[in-house]
């Protein structure tokens, strides 16, 4: 059946995009290839605003309702959907069950692609875009198959005539079960997968994209890449379906209708060209040119920057950066922070360049670099406030004193709760970056503090991390490694109703939770949450003082009784301006030569803001 929504499409083209805000799509224009699913990824995942996994029941009320073939009101499966006439069996958004053996007794969320890719984790975890009401004994039978073509071996028909059945798409190298959905649907799962493509881009080379060595046997399609993200038989499948099936009025409409609820929007609905402007590539078979002139940018005890020549190549993707042979990242530009390093420790750091064909270059020069012993700069970032307040009054703060810009996405926010044992519930994961200095919020959705705008969190989450009551472990990591933590892993701790800010003192906090590293103030307190003030990096003797500040043309330290041994000045991004040694008591600081802005004055190890008018 042609959809009979597609002459709208044609004949009023603007109407596909009434809801789309302005400028949304802002920086697109002239971009081609994967740097426009790049800026697509930063469009979209610019806000985290995303709900818990129980949430989607009430949602797809709003999402998943059948206006369109039957016009009745029910849930709208695409796994049991018949376009051309009665369906089998209906549902209402209340039938939602565990279980079924057999069709027809009820539905449960699928994951179009399977949470075992992303162990279960948030965001991902409950990503309306492609967590969708199916009826539950399809849903068990597709498993974790990817959708692919039916062959010609067939396990299962289904009542709306999608089936189980072994890989018949050309040129697979997987061989095993696959489930075929009727055509009626197949591009919009083609553009929901390419969705997950591009908004969790930076993530999909850490996800579990290998579950089998053997290839013929991996249900996994993704590629281990971050931005081709699928393999080459699944790709030439997902772009044959998105042009076989285009763009529906339920798609648009359903497209509206998460992006009222998660505030970010599949760009392939709005602009379905833009599915060829960034896969339909022919990259040549020459691999670029190694990088060249590999340097040290700045030397730290916990991390060091990088920077080098770029490769000339145009079609240079980006570049690879290894520590002491094994990979530790990886960057579209020419430079790197290289971070949880080790004091007085040599590292031996290399890069390569890698095209549009995954061609990669040879090694650039070695640089060897011993970090410092010490330095003025935090280890990691750090939860610097948490409140547990009234309802769903929850947030956290997380701040950044390393001295460079940090890459989040393999930070994860847990929360340890207790049932039959204590257990980690699935973890937040972060992304994006944080520059020096800064600070974020992580908050729940539905608080209502007085003193705060929910939607300037950076990450907005109901995710079970955000669902704490104050009995809870609260932690961030980093991978698999503790950073943080507020309460006491294994017991009931009681963080009830109460508001901590840890203390400005406290640059590197003990991974084990220690009370006397936090002030405690009263529920749903939430004074200069998210950003930084003097107090906050302010570490210095409570006998001195910085002053003036705002300062003119000279500060002056009121209270030094000793020589200062080094005094250095920085700016925000962390960059050293300016450094006095032995400072004697009365001694004035020249800052004439600053511009007006904001610094940071570091007397032997401790650190104070100040501003320059």
């Amino acid at each position: 059946m042609i959809k009979k929504y597609l002459l709208a499409l044609i004949v009023f083209p603007a109407f596909s995009s009434a809801q789309i805000p302005e400028s949304y799509y802002s920086g697109t224009e002239n971009l081609s290839g994967y740097a426009l699913k790049s800026k697509l990824h930063d469009i979209i995942s610019v806000k985290t605003y995303n709900w818990n996994y129980a949430d989607l029941q009430a949602f797809y009320a709003q999402t998943d309702i059948d206006k369109y073939y039957e016009n009745d009101g029910t849930v709208l499966d695409i796994y049991s959907e018949n376009p051309t006439g009665a369906d089998a069996y209906n549902y209402t958004t209340a039938n939602m069950i565990g279980s079924a053996n057999a069709e027809g007794l009820g539905w449960n969320r699928e994951h179009m692609m399977p949470q075992s890719t992303f162990s279960s984790n948030y965001p991902m975890y409950s990503d309306l875009f492609y967590v969708v009401p199916t009826d539950a004994r399809i849903n068990q039978l597709r498993s974790n198959y990817p959708y692919a073509k039916a062959g010609s071996t067939v396990y299962y028909n289904f009542t709306n005539g999608s089936k189980q059945a072994a890989n018949g798409t050309p040129n697979a190298t997987y061989t095993g079960r696959v489930y075929e959905p009727i055509d009626e649907f197949k591009g919009d799962i083609a553009r929901t997968l390419l969705y997950f493509a591009v908004r969790y881009e930076g993530k999909l080379s850490g996800f579990n994209h290998t579950n089998n060595a053997d290839p013929t046997k991996d249900t996994n399609p993704l590629n281990g890449t971050e931005e081709k993200a699928y393999e080459n038989w699944y790709i030439a499948m997902l772009l044959s379906w998105h042009q076989q099936d285009p763009v529906s009025q339920r798609e648009i409409d359903r497209n509206n209708a998460v992006f009222n609820i998660q505030k970010n929007r599949n760009p392939f609905i709005d602009h379905p060209e833009w599915v060829s402007l960034i896969w339909n590539q022919t990259p040549d078979n020459v691999a670029p040119a190694a990088p060249s002139q590999l340097l040290l940018a700045r030397n730290s005890a916990y991390f060091v920057n990088l920077n080098w020549q770029t490769s000339p190549e145009t079609d240079v993707l980006g570049y690879k950066i290894y520590q002491d042979g094994v990979l530790i990242g990886t960057s579209k530009t020419n430079s790197f922070s290289a971070d949880h390093l080790t004091p007085s420790t040599t590292y031996n750091f290399t890069v390569k360049a890698y095209d549009a064909g995954y061609l990669e270059s040879p090694e650039s020069n070695t640089l060897s670099v011993t970090t410092l012993a010490t330095d003025v700069y935090a280890k990691d970032i750090q939860i610097t406030k948490y409140l547990e307040g009234t309802a769903n009054n929850k947030a956290i703060e997380i701040t950044n004193r390393t001295g460079h810009e940090v890459n989040l996405n393999k930070y994860r926010l847990y929360a340890q709760f207790k049932g039959t044992n204590y257990y980690f519930s699935e973890a937040f994961e972060m992304e994006n970056t944080i520059a020096n200095n800064e600070s974020f919020v992580v908050i729940n959705p539905n608080a209502n503090f007085s003193c705060y705008n929910t939607d300037n969190g950076k990450f907005v989450t109901a995710s079970s991390a955000l669902t704490f009551t104050g009995s809870q472990y609260i932690q961030l990591s980093y991978g698999t490694t503790t950073v943080d933590g507020v309460g006491l892993i294994g017991t009931d701790n009681s963080n009830a109703n109460k508001s901590l800010y840890r203390k400005s003192e406290i640059l590197n906090p003990n991974t084990i939770y220690d009370a006397n590293e936090w002030n405690t103030f009263a529920s749903d307190y939430c004074q200069n949450l998210g950003s930084l003030v003097v107090s906050d990096v302010s570490s210095i003797n409570k006998d001195m003082l910085i002053y003036p500040n705002p300062v003119s043309d000279y500060i002056f330290i009121q209270g030094q009784k000793t020589n200062i041994k080094t005094l250095q000045i920085f700016d925000l991004s962390g960059t050293l301006l300016k450094t006095v040694n032995n400072v004697t008591p009365q001694q004035k600081i020249d800052v004439k030569s600053l511009t007006i802005n904001v610094y940071i004055i570091n007397l032997d190890g401790k650190s104070f803001r100040f501003i320059k008018k």
